[in-house]
């Protein structure tokens, strides 16, 4: 039966129907806010996936091209590997919904959302997020729901909630939040330098939104959701822990984990699962299940001993940072190169500057964004973490990476008017043990200053933790988690910034939301950090950006002309301008608003191809001396060549101060002349002289 339910948000009408379309997956909604209409769906296996010991969830956000009246790009004119933008999409439905399932759920569960139009001024993420979780929470499938999500942006001081494109390209902050009834669940955020306080209240504003959602999702689950099926828990027997630690004591594990070296506790946690293999080789049952037994049985002794020992595996304080190296140009003929390590995870960061002719065109459904003059992306090797594993490409947490150091160089890059650079900046991972995307940040900061690329100040990051207890009082949040800490833990909360101002934030949990204390708290630290990283290292590797670019980059001269001049400059064909890219060396670009960028190795190629081009556009006057090239004798003179499109003609009497009887005894074909605008006719043809006292001014015409 078709229901129909709506609720005004943030000045527009949020609009959800129901058993409209999709009648055959576990939860369906269509979802209308303003023009932009989404359907997202839910749906579940009738069966848990054997062999597996996770939650099997996926989450798809599915952009149409018909969704803006456009024909997809490409030969084929159909939509193929999704684009970044929607793969971060999928991440931030994903983050705050995964943990509001049950752990123990081994059933394959789909969110699936399908953009069929797109109102620029409503978000169909947004949506997205949205209808995610009320198909979840209509469904038969166990969801601990609803959970909502609101985006903030701010400008001139003032916060606007669910802005739109237009608002979100001048907006200083774009913050989205998602939350349960009662807590924050997921943090992403972008920001102009926002100062901790302001983040703060805008994380709560976006909050008190959600509380309005949830209430509107209320009403619809009470009238329209399904009965939440039963399943087979996967949870490990307690039967099964009381023999582990029969055979393994509390105390034998709290040594094999507690090491400062994460290979030393991969080599004591192999002897100890050895030793229970041993002792269950004879029960199958158990045996299958002891790998999950202990890996849960390491987890709780790490958890149990951080949150009442504060006790950390390395033996750290609970504010204190692994210890730090930086430094720069380890790598020859690269335009920017830079390696940050933090304990045992280490990034080598290397820049490249083209023309801004190599930006990246974006194609996607949000107009506000279609080009990327500056790219961070990040690459996770095997060898990183000691596994024999090929590359197969970026996934969706390399893409997620590479976005968030992305967004925390954005705010301190210089203007295109000031540096007229496409900026790429690469981060390999050289080896990971947790929050391999804050030390990327870092490495990516110095690389760029190594580069020459005048940032305005500099960004760090650092990812803080947190161990919870029975109640929300019982907590111990911790300042730069290695890997044990991110995976036995609740939080990895990343924060980078300048030392006045937030940057970027991207808050992951596995628990159902946190209070308001934790996340001011986890806020607090991360300013800290950032400062003790740039003070305590990476000024002593580059302190400011190089005032010279490396020899082998590219340099890059600009220059505007008229718009109505660029044909003249362009040419029949391209021929003007491919001719004077051949004659210099030098690359030539042209923008529709007249900016042409000259750009190559060569810095005089670079300006002899400035001046050709200034020669084509600048209008001839009379008395102007002129360097050009003959192109044509005749018996009454030569015709010389100012410009690519421009000649003018010296006459026989004036080639030379005394009697010239034929031409070819002064000048020939090809040659090189200085020559002076004498006259321009009424029909627009130019006469010049070569005449040594005309040149010198001392002449008569």
């Amino acid at each position: 039966m078709y229901k129909s339910y709506s609720m005004e948000l943030a000045g527009r009408t949020l609009t959800v129907d129901i058993g409209r379309v999709c009648a055959q997956a576990n939860g369906a909604a269509l979802m209308h806010y303003g023009e932009t209409t989404v359907l997202s769906s839910c749906t579940a296996s009738e069966k848990p996936r054997d062999g597996i010991d996770f939650f099997p969830l996926s989450v798809e956000y599915e952009e149409k091209m018909y969704a803006v009246g456009k024909f997809p790009g490409g030969f084929k004119k159909r939509e193929a590997r999704p684009a970044d933008s929607a793969i971060l999409t999928d991440r931030v439905i994903d983050r705050p919904m995964r943990p509001l399932f049950p752990k123990d759920y081994r059933n394959d569960v789909l969110l699936d959302n399908l953009v069929l139009s797109v109102d620029q001024d409503c978000s169909p993420e947004l949506l997205a997020m949205l209808g995610s979780s009320l198909a979840a929470c209509i469904s038969d499938v166990p969801f601990d729901g609803p959970c909502a999500s609101t985006q903030v942006g701010m400008i001139n001081g003032e916060f606007i909630m669910n802005p739109g494109n237009a608002e979100k390209t001048a907006s200083d902050l774009l913050l989205t939040v998602a939350s349960t009834r009662d807590k924050v669940i997921m943090i992403e955020a972008g920001a102009n330098e926002i100062s901790d306080e302001k983040m703060i209240e805008a994380i709560y504003l976006a909050h008190g939104l959600n509380q309005q959602i949830i209430g509107f999702f209320d009403s619809i689950i009470a009238e329209c959701g399904k009965k939440k099926h039963e399943y087979v828990s996967c949870s490990i027997p307690e039967t099964l822990f009381e023999r582990i630690r029969e055979i393994v004591p509390e105390k034998e594990m709290e040594k094999a984990v507690f090491a400062d070296d994460k290979k030393e506790r991969d080599e004591n946690l192999s002897v100890l699962s050895q030793k229970l293999e041993g002792a269950f080789s004879e029960d199958e049952e158990a045996l299958s299940l002891l790998p999950e037994a202990i890996y849960q049985y390491e987890k709780k002794t790490v958890r149990r001993m951080i949150l009442k020992d504060h006790k950390r595996p390395d033996g750290r304080r609970i504010d204190e940072i692994r210890p730090l190296e930086a430094e720069v140009d380890l790598i020859p003929r690269v335009h920017g190169s830079a390696m940050f390590k933090r304990g045992q995870t280490q990034i080598l960061n290397i820049t490249t500057l083209a023309p801004l002719s190599e930006v990246q065109k974006v194609e996607g459904l949000n107009e506000y964004e279609t080009e990327k003059r500056y790219l961070h992306q990040y690459n996770f090797p095997g060898y990183s973490v000691g596994e024999a594993r090929a590359s197969r490409g970026p996934g969706r947490r390399e893409i997620g990476h590479g976005a968030l150091a992305e967004r925390a160089l954005l705010p301190v890059l210089p203007s295109v008017e000031d540096f007229p650079y496409a900026i790429r900046s690469v981060s390999e991972t050289m080896e990971s043990n947790g929050s391999t995307s804050m030390a990327s940040t870092c490495a990516s900061c110095m690389s760029l200053m190594a580069a020459g690329v005048p940032i305005r100040k500099m960004v760090a990051g650092i990812s803080c933790g947190l161990v919870t207890g029975e109640s929300d009082e019982d907590y111990l949040v911790l300042t730069d988690i290695q890997g044990l800490e991110d995976f036995f833990g609740d939080m990895d909360f990343k924060v980078t910034g300048t030392r006045e101002g937030i940057t970027a934030i991207q808050m992951d949990i596995k628990i159902h939301g946190l209070t308001r204390d934790i996340v001011e708290e986890a806020i607090r630290r991360a300013h800290e950090a950032r400062l003790f990283i740039m003070d305590g290292v990476m000024k002593s590797a580059i302190s400011e950006p190089r005032k010279e670019l490396s020899p082998y980059a590219p340099k890059i001269i600009t220059l505007q002309i008229n718009p109505e001049k660029i044909g003249d400059v362009i040419g029949k064909q391209g021929k003007v301008i491919n001719g004077i890219s051949e004659e210099t060396g030098a690359k030539i670009d042209i923008d529709d608003s007249g900016m042409i960028s000259i750009s190559g190795i060569d810095l005089a190629s670079l300006e002899k191809a400035k001046s050709i081009i200034e020669s084509i556009v600048n209008d001839v006057e009379p008395g102007q001396i002129i360097d050009g090239t003959v192109v044509r004798i005749m018996n009454f003179g030569a015709f010389v060549q100012l410009s690519p499109n421009k000649d003018g003609m010296v006459h026989i009497s004036k080639l030379a101060d005394g009697r010239v009887n034929r031409v070819e005894d002064v000048v020939q074909i090809g040659d090189k002349v200085r020559v002076k605008v004498l006259e321009i006719d009424k029909m627009g043809r130019i006469n010049l002289t070569m005449r040594p006292m005309d040149l010198s001014g001392s002449g008569r015409d």
